[in-house]
This record gives structure tokens, C-alpha cells and sequence, in this order.
């Protein structure tokens, strides 16, 4: 089984979130904001409220209640999702996750802990590959 990402128990859904991670100095706490565009789950014909987002893999599942619709001229465009770690074993966790469902949605990770101008400390990125060389 791979991993996917749930709005509705057992339907995976199809669109492919920005995820941007941030930890705190020391590494034991942060969060990951995942930020999908026009999701399935805001279709007209969706399966009701969504009332949290499920990251579902073979060791099991990872609940965020912090689910936000983004709306843009009254309509809902996008979700914003806050998964939040308290600890290491949480935060290691969470990446064995997001290496499972990097590695079935063609995403790359790329950290920069700071050293790019305009990053803020400890901020990671996971996003689609570039098909370039």
C-alpha cells in the first residue's frame, strides 16, 4: 500500500499538495502546512464535511483536525492543512510518511535550514520534481 492523503475516509485524494515544513532550532517540534489547490474534496459532488485530513500509509494514520478552506469570490478554492509535532518520534514519523508519498507522487525534497536569503530557519519543502537536468 502507498501513501495517500484522505479528506474522507477511504477515498485518497487526487490533488497534489505544497507542503512546506518548519521545525523549531533544536529539531523535537514543528509543523507541515500542506496547501492543496482545487481539491476533489471541495467538489460540488463530495462526500460532505471534511473534518479533518488523514495521512494513511502501511503503519498506519496521522490526523490533523486543522483543515481551512481558502475562498476566492465567495467560492472555495483550496484547503489548508496544519499537521503539528510535539517530539522526535512524532517528526520521524511524519517523514517516513512523507518519504512514502513523495515516492509515489514523483515529489522532491529540498531543505535549506536557513541558508537561502528570504527562508526563514529551519523550513523544508517537499514538491514535484523538476524535469529539468
Amino acid at each position: 500500500m502507498g501513501a495517500v492523503i484522505q479528506f474522507f475516509r477511504g477515498v485518497a485524494e487526487r490533488a497534489v499538495p505544497d507542503i512546506r515544513l518548519t521545525r523549531s532550532r533544536d529539531g523535537r517540534t514543528g509543523q507541515a502546512l500542506f496547501v492543496f489547490e482545487e481539491p476533489d474534496a471541495l467538489a460540488p459532488e463530495s462526500m460532505g464535511d471534511i473534518t479533518g485530513m488523514f495521512l494513511v500509509d502501511e503503519e498506519g494514520e496521522l490526523v490533523t483536525r486543522e483543515v481551512k478552506a481558502r475562498f476566492v469570490n465567495g467560492k472555495a478554492t483550496a484547503l489548508e492543512c496544519t499537521f503539528t509535532w510535539k517530539n522526535t518520534e512524532d517528526f520521524e514519523r511524519f517523514m517516513r510518511f512523507a518519504q512514502r508519498y513523495a515516492e509515489g507522487h514523483d515529489l522532491g525534497f529540498s531543505g535549506n535550514q536557513g541558508e537561502e536569503e528570504g527562508e526563514p530557519q529551519g523550513q523544508e519543502r517537499v514538491s514535484r520534481k523538476s524535469s529539468e537536468p
